[in-house]
């Protein structure tokens, strides 16, 4: 009996714990990120880890913009954006941003932040930290956010402003929208019942 809780409580655990690691996009390997915001590149995001990595900056060539786009399945939310080690920066104008929907409508000379989500100014700083909540604070005309982003399509774009080429990488975690006490935390309180009853006996 005991073992059979056991193999529950274990089984429950890689369930709803399971965080599956994905690389999504790479620029090295993948080719370059569109430079349109009407055109962004689609990528595809799954449950758990979905990396992204480029580079942006004005390397001398003209100024490379990365646009990319995603769809939130229906049952499931973007919970972070974590920057990861590797991510460079210019200096105080290296620049993500999210738009609802599948392009970004903003001109690239834009003067303000009218027609986004949120955005953020990234930096090493930020490396290991999630920047979502930090993006959905309303500034210079973003409509702002609070918590997840639900289902729905989301465009970003990523931009370093100053000279030179400078690589990025970002996480965006993908988790299932909490239902109340269903799912894995029914699965988990009935592992934790059968194991007292088991120990009570």
């Amino acid at each position: 009996m005991l073992l059979r809780v056991l193999r529950v409580t274990i089984l429950a655990g890689l369930i709803c714990g399971a965080s599956l690691a994905s690389v999504i996009y790479n620029e090295t390997i993948n080719g370059d990120l569109s430079n349109s915001g009407p055109n962004p590149t689609v990528v595809t995001v799954a449950l758990g880890s979905n990396s992204v990595f480029g580079t942006t900056g004005n390397p001398g060539t003209g100024i490379d913009r990365d646009y990319f786009t995603l769809t939130v399945p229906d049952g499931l939310m973007l919970s972070s954006i974590t920057v990861l080690p590797g991510t460079f920066s210019g200096g105080g104008l290296s620049f993500i941003g999210i738009e609802a929907g599948p392009r970004i409508t903003l001109p690239t000379n834009t003067q303000s932040a009218v027609g986004l989500l949120g955005w953020w100014h990234y930096s090493p700083a930020d490396i290991g930290h999630d920047i979502l909540a930090l993006a959905g604070i309303p500034a210079s005309g973003s409509s702002g956010f609070t918590g997840p982003l639900g289902p729905g399509s989301y465009s970003f774009w990523i931009q370093d402003f100053n000279a030179g080429s400078f690589a990025y990488g970002f996480d965006l975690q993908i988790d299932p929208v909490p239902e109340p006490a269903t799912g894995c935390a029914a699965l988990l309180g009935s592992a934790v019942l059968l194991m007292r009853r088991r120990v009570r006996r």
